[in-house]
């Protein structure tokens, strides 16, 4: 099983900001729910042989507690980052143009100034999952990631076209898994977050 996670809240979730490649920590509702998401990975069919994490601090430190309770390393994969957003980093959506923003939604090829396509972005996560895909076949592979990541790997799954990211709501801190028949994915579960306190 491929078990996708997104991180914990940042004080740039909260406050509803763009969040790509600055590396904030989490806060303090993120360090509760990395903790609830460790215990929900100590369950037997979830837990994991293996911990992935994205470089960056939040995703590191959701990674920690699960790496924490289960005793395993974690192994750090720069193409599970976030979506560079560039100069569009920390912004809220508001801040940007409407013009620009539609065209990134119409165009998987558009960047934000000084940042990364979505194509681009699917293509990293493609190469990432298909390298996962003997292991995650025979053993629990735990990935710690961020949003767009997560829509990618959904879209991977499910043999769909990149604009499909566009479609998907993925929760704070939620679990997404992934099984395979052989080497073909399955989606199993997506934006499961039942481990989270209300």
């Amino acid at each position: 099983m491929l078990i996708i996670v997104r991180h914990g809240r940042t004080g740039a979730n909260a406050a509803g900001l763009l969040q790509g490649r600055v590396d904030n920590e989490l806060d303090e509702v993120g360090v509760q729910q990395a903790n609830q998401i460790a215990a929900a990975l100590s369950r037997p069919d979830r837990r994991p042989d293996r911990i992935i994490s994205s470089p960056l601090l939040r995703a590191h430190q959701t990674a920690q507690a699960t790496a924490e309770l289960t005793g395993l390393d974690i192994s750090v994969d720069e193409r599970w980052a976030e979506l560079d957003y560039g100069e569009w980093d920390e912004l809220p959506i508001a801040e940007i143009r409407a013009s620009d923003w539609q065209r990134w939604r119409a165009d998987t090829g558009f960047a934000p100034p000084g940042g990364e396509s979505l194509a681009q972005l699917n293509s990293r996560v493609n190469a990432a999952c298909d390298e996962l895909t003997a292991v995650a076949a025979d053993r629990n592979v735990a990935v710690f990631t961020h949003v767009s990541p997560i829509k990618s790997a959904v879209r991977w799954a499910l043999g769909t076209a990149d604009e499909i990211s566009w479609q998907l709501h993925v929760s704070q801190a939620q679990i997404t898994s992934i099984g395979f028949r052989g080497p073909v994915p399955r989606l199993s579960t997506f934006n499961d977050t039942s481990h989270l306190s209300t």
